[in-house]
C-alpha cells in the first residue's frame, strides 16, 4: 500500500483550478482502498501571506468544507490542519540545520521576491523546509504536485538524502506524482488560474455572481456570431471542457467551429455546467460552512491520526540526532 500526501494552503476558498487540478484528483487517490492518504490544510504556510487571524481561520474552514463537499471520505483518510500537528515545526527546524543556505536562496518562492526583500519574511525563506517536514514526517511514498512545486519536492528529496547519508537511514525519500491531464486549468484571462492573478472562478458563488463574472471577464475575440471560431484558442471552451470532459466538450468545439454559435452561447453553457454540474457540492459546502463545530471535529480526528505517525517518525529523527 502506497502512502500519498498532499496539502493546500488556506489562502482563500478553493477556486475551480484548485478543485479540478488538485483537490478532486487527491480525493480520488485518497478514496482508493489501495492507498494510505494524508491530506492536510497548510495553514502554517499561509501565515507567510495572511496576517489576519479571522481571515486565516475562515479560509481554513472554507478549504476544509470544499474537500468534504467534493466527497473526501475521512474514515479512510487522515484529514487535518497542519497547525494541529506541532511535530511538523520541530522537524522543520532539524531539516533547516541540515540544508545549505545557498540552496534555499534558489527556491522559486524566495527568488520571485528577492529583488523586493522588504516583502520577504523568514518564514517565506525557509518555506521549502517546512514543506519538506510536511512530507517526511509521515513517511510519504508519493506526493502529487504540479510543475510549480517540483522544485520544492526536489529540495525535500535532497534534504532527506543528506540527512540519511550523514545520520543513517531515517527518512523515506518521496517520489513525485504528476497528473498531467489536470495540471493546468486556465483562468478567465487565459493564463493559469491563480488567486494572485485575480482570474479565478469560485464555483461555490451564487449563480448570479458567477454569471456576471463569466460574461464580463472571460476574454473572447470579436468574431461575428455567424463565423466559425477556433475552440483551441477559446478560454471559455477550455474551461467548459475541463469541467465536462473531452466527450461533451467536443460538442461545444464542433458548434464553435461550425459557426452560427456565439461566445454568448458558449458562456451560457459554461455557466450551466458550473451551476448544475456542481449543485450537490455547492449545497454540501454551504452546509459545512454553517457547521464549524463539525468541521473542527473532522479536522481534530484527522490530527490525532496524523500525530500517531508523526510521533514515531520524529522520535526516530531525534534518536539519530542525539536527543
Amino acid at each position: 500500500m502506497a502512502r500519498i500526501l498532499t496539502g493546500i494552503q488556506s489562502t482563500g476558498t478553493p477556486h475551480l483550478g484548485n478543485l479540478l487540478g488538485a483537490i478532486r484528483p487527491a480525493i480520488d487517490l485518497a478514496n482508493d482502498a489501495a492507498n494510505d492518504s494524508f491530506l492536510f490544510i497548510a495553514d502554517l504556510h499561509s501565515l507567510t501571506q495572511v496576517k489576519n487571524g479571522t481571515e486565516l481561520r475562515q479560509n481554513t474552514y472554507a478549504v476544509a468544507a470544499a474537500w468534504l463537499a467534493f466527497g473526501l471520505d475521512t474514515s479512510r483518510t487522515a484529514f487535518y490542519r497542519q497547525s494541529d500537528v506541532p511535530e511538523v515545526t520541530e522537524l522543520a527546524w532539524y531539516l533547516n540545520c541540515f540544508f545549505p543556505y545557498q540552496r534555499l536562496t534558489l527556491a522559486h518562492s524566495f527568488k520571485d521576491k528577492a529583488e523586493r526583500l522588504e516583502d520577504v519574511n523568514g518564514g517565506l525563506f525557509s518555506y521549502p523546509m517546512l514543506m519538506a517536514a510536511d512530507i517526511l514526517l509521515y513517511d510519504a511514498d508519493f506526493v502529487p504536485v504540479g510543475k510549480d512545486q517540483l522544485q520544492h519536492l526536489e529540495m525535500t528529496r535532497d534534504v532527506a538524502a543528506r540527512f540519511n547519508h550523514r545520520m543513517g537511514d531515517t527518512f523515506v525519500v518521496p517520489q513525485e506524482m504528476i497528473r498531467s491531464e489536470t495540471m493546468l486549468i486556465p483562468g478567465l484571462d487565459g493564463a493559469k488560474m491563480s488567486k494572485s492573478k485575480a482570474n479565478t472562478l469560485n464555483i461555490f458563488d451564487d449563480p448570479s455572481a458567477l454569471k456576471k463574472r463569466i460574461n464580463k471577464e472571460i476574454i473572447t475575440d470579436a468574431t461575428p456570431l455567424e463565423d466559425p471560431k477556433d475552440p483551441d484558442n477559446a478560454v471559455v471552451w477550455k474551461l467548459y471542457q475541463s469541467i465536462v470532459g473531452d466527450v461533451q466538450g467536443q460538442h461545444m468545439a464542433e458548434k464553435l467551429s461550425a459557426g452560427g454559435y456565439g461566445w454568448g452561447h458558449a458562456k451560457k453553457e459554461l455557466l450551466e455546467a458550473i451551476v448544475d454540474g456542481f449543485a450537490e457540492e455547492r449545497d454540501a459546502f454551504n452546509r459545512w460552512m454553517t457547521d464549524l463545530g463539525g468541521l473542527d471535529a473532522e479536522l481534530s480526528k484527522g490530527a490525532a491520526q496524523a500525530r500517531e505517525v508523526a510521533a514515531t517518525v520524529l522520535d526516530r529523527v531525534r534518536t539519530k540526532i542525539g536527543y
